[in-house]
């Protein structure tokens, strides 16, 4: 298949990494001011969870492809942080790049605010499980076996089998929540739950340190476990139901002090997902989503005294 990959970002070439590997056609749009600065290939170093659970340590390289306006492609992956999506678009339009788009990214807008935003593209929702930091000519990533992905029937691309088909080419397999819309809101909730913990001393500027440090602490992950309690409530208080989530929600159910133990030893004994733990590098990404749910939780009058105490401390620094 034939796929552009809006920039070079970390989420958009570790998946265009995989999809070029299974053989398919990978072309990256890139800004005419940055095209000078794209690298003809790329050092890949991955820890890959398709096939263990552990994860395999792989190098590897990979080639960049540039995409050209006025091409039409069967799908078009956006990966962009802090809710940039209207940019995003703009920027497919202004280039004439057609084809189903995959929409790969935080976001707090509601559903009718994205197909607002997307305008005539027909678009799916999915949530990339990778990450990783990228620096000059190389790109570190963890990519987990599995994507969250919509439903058939709340997605409006034409082609749903096909991209199917295209996880299945590359062993990755689909997680479908009850709706994606909803579940990244409280995929946003946990990351601000847990951030803002991680810098209640008032720091943010070292996000890796502040990651290690936290996997660390068990009493430091069970103040973290009560912060997201905190913070799905202004999920819930715009109208989620959040016993469809029960799964994503149910680590933050047990006593705080028990989950922080049982977090400490599993991020201990989990490389894959400690390691994705401290490849988040992106402050302004990171900050968006807390600023997003602190705001709403203003907004609703909301009583989160430790989320907000955090927040504070970072705000004020």
């Amino acid at each position: 298949m034939k796929i552009c990959i809006l920039g070079l970002g970390v989420i958009g070439t570790t998946y265009g990494y995989v999809f070029q590997k299974a053989g398919h056609q990978i072309e990256h749009l890139v800004r005419e001011n940055k095209k000078q600065n794209v690298p003809a290939k790329l050092n890949i170093t991955i820890l890959d969870g398709r096939y263990d659970n552990k994860g395999e340590e792989k190098t590897d390289t990979y080639t960049v492809n540039l995409a050209k306006p006025d091409t039409s492609y069967d799908f078009i992956l956006l990966s962009v942080s802090s809710g940039k999506i209207k940019d995003a678009i703009a920027t497919l339009l202004q280039n004439n790049i057609k084809g189903s788009l995959i929409l790969f990214c935080n976001f707090w807008n509601s559903r009718k605010e994205i197909e607002e935003i997307v305008g005539n593209f027909k678009y799916i929702i999915g949530f990339p499980t990778a990450g990783g930091s990228m620096i000059q000519q190389e790109l570190n990533c963890v990519l987990f076996d599995h994507i969250m992905l919509e439903s058939k029937e709340k997605a409006s691309i034409p082609n749903y089998r096909d991209l199917i088909e295209l996880l299945k080419s590359t062993d990755l397999k689909t997680e479908v929540p009850y709706d994606m819309v909803e579940w990244i809101w409280i995929h946003m909730a946990i990351n601000a739950g847990v951030t803002s913990t991680a810098a209640r001393a008032g720091k943010i500027d070292d996000p890796k340190q502040l990651a290690i440090n936290l996997m660390r602490d068990s009493h430091a992950l069970s103040i973290a476990v009560k912060s997201v309690r905190e913070t799905v409530k202004v999920v819930k208080a715009r109208g989620v139901n959040l016993k469809l989530y029960k799964n994503e929600l149910l680590p933050y159910k047990i006593p705080s002090a028990v989950a922080g133990m049982i977090m400490k030893r599993m991020f201990a004994g989990n490389e894959l997902t400690s390691r994705i733990m401290t490849l988040h590098n992106d402050v302004k990404d990171i900050m968006y989503g807390c600023k997003s749910i602190y705001e709403a939780g203003k907004q609703e009058n909301l009583d989160l005294p430790l989320f907000y105490s955090n927040m504070d401390k970072i705000f004020n620094r």
